[in-house]
């Protein structure tokens, strides 16, 4: 077998054997097939696609090219949640622990944000001393003692992913819906998923601008778990504005925290009920829905959830006094609230432009290397469809820099558009 007759292959729009797949994925992982035909293989892949079957066969031996965790001796199911990522969507810092107080344990593995959309691990940083780095067998003794772990994913776990998409990201590949649909259901197998339940992100701040691009990602992803022998389900939710009022590391935790106290913005409140009743569900603590969102609305009355929070912060190391009094967390040297320019009915916050305001006050990276400065970020007061006065506050900036602040203050303005006609709010799912 030759690396480069599967490129034709590929390339001739054929159907490619398991065997073929596992033996390019094996090849390139050790080094022995190199870069460039592994670029010339994404980019057939990309102009030509994969079928169902084929996408599942690359998954798995994505998934195998490292370890793959057996959770069966810790947990009866072990049940990830992935989101497609977004702006000001800090889902997991709520979601798990009211899933774990409900006496479902969670173990997930979570990435960084790159781009306009922030990451779970460099939110979770802005909490002093929080491990991110737990090794395979710190996440397992966690999972199993706690009943719940937050952390990165360990070099040993799906390493083809990561070699692969370093290349996608430079060649122009990324676009792929078979190589997104592998490269994330990969790392859930990997991790030693059972169950998944798989939040696809629609809209302006989405990677997916149309619901048919997303519907179309999901149904993927449903196949490849099916296929897999994953019980999985996929909720298509809107992204076209920010998820909450929070965009930023600091100010996110302490919206995900004020959310598990009862509070929080009541939009993303509502979102993480809906995906921790789907959790609860595929992972048999609930029968339906129904019972799966009152389980999660009584961890949150009865404080459960909130102390399942600060049992994850103290095993990994952090100031769990943070959480119980979020007037410790670093705050901007600056922050200046914006009013609104005109009476009418917010008709649209553009959540990429607001991710990438975020970015700029130093939120989020340009690139990999850059640092993070965790107390930047903005407070959006309104949502699409709230009716505003103008001189009404329409939004904050937090910033370290009063250069940068203005420049946020601008592009978080262009962001915003006013309607003098009535607009209907945006769903927050769509299927």
């Amino acid at each position: 077998m030759r690396a480069v007759d599967i490129i034709i292959k590929k390339r001739e729009c054929g159907e490619l054997t398991s065997q073929e797949i596992e033996f390019f994925i094996k090849g390139f992982t050790n080094g022995e097939i190199p870069d460039y035909q592994a670029s010339a293989f994404a980019m057939a892949v990309l102009l030509n696609g994969m079928t169902a079957f084929e996408t599942a066969d690359l998954t798995l031996a994505m998934a195998r090219s490292g370890q793959v965790l057996d959770l069966s001796k810790i947990v009866d199911l072990a049940v990830d949640k992935h989101s497609s990522g977004g702006v000001g969507d800090k889902t997991s810092i709520s979601v798990m622990p009211m899933v774990a107080a409900c006496g479902l344990p969670v173990g997930k593995m979570s990435g960084r944000g790159l781009g306009f959309s922030g990451g779970t691990l460099d939110k979770l940083e802005s909490i002093p001393g929080y491990r991110v780095d737990l090794t395979t067998e710190e996440f397992k003794k966690q999972l199993k003692e706690k009943g719940i772990v937050l952390t990165g994913q360990s070099l040993d776990l799906a390493p083809a992913d990561g070699k692969m998409y370093a290349l996608r990201d430079v060649t122009g590949t990324v676009p792929s819906l078979p190589l997104i649909a592998s490269s994330i259901m990969s790392k859930k197998i990997a991790a030693g998923a059972q169950a998944i339940v798989l939040d696809v992100k629609t809209g302006l701040g989405a990677f997916m601008q149309t619901l048919d691009e997303a519907r179309k990602l999901a149904d993927l992803m449903m196949d490849i778990g099916r296929l897999a022998g994953r019980k999985t389900v996929a909720l298509l939710s809107d992204m076209n504005q920010p998820l909450g009022h929070a965009v930023g590391n600091a100010l996110e935790v302490i919206e995900a925290i004020e959310t598990l106290k009862g509070g929080g913005a009541p939009d993303y409140r509502e979102h993480c009920l809906h995906v921790a009743a789907h959790v609860l569900v595929v992972g048999k603590k609930a029968q339906d829905l129904e019972a799966g969102r009152a389980l999660a609305e009584k961890c949150i009355a009865d404080g459960s959830a909130f102390e399942k929070l600060c049992v994850l912060v103290e095993a990994q190391g952090g100031a769990v006094t943070y959480v119980h009094d979020t007037s410790k967390f670093e705050r901007a040297k600056y922050v200046e609230v914006v009013n609104a320019p005109q009476s009418g009915f917010v008709s649209q916050i553009h959540a990429r432009g607001v991710g990438e305001a975020s970015v700029a006050l130093g939120a989020g990276r340009a690139k990999k290397s850059d640092s993070i400065d965790h107390a930047v970020g903005l407070i959006i007061h309104k949502k699409v469809g709230d009716q505003v006065q103008a001189g009404e506050p329409l939004f904050e900036v937090h910033a370290n820099d009063e250069a940068k602040l203005a420049e946020a203050r601008q592009a978080v303005l262009t962001a915003h558009q006013i309607s003098a006609e009535f607009v209907s709010p945006l769903p927050l799912f769509y299927e």
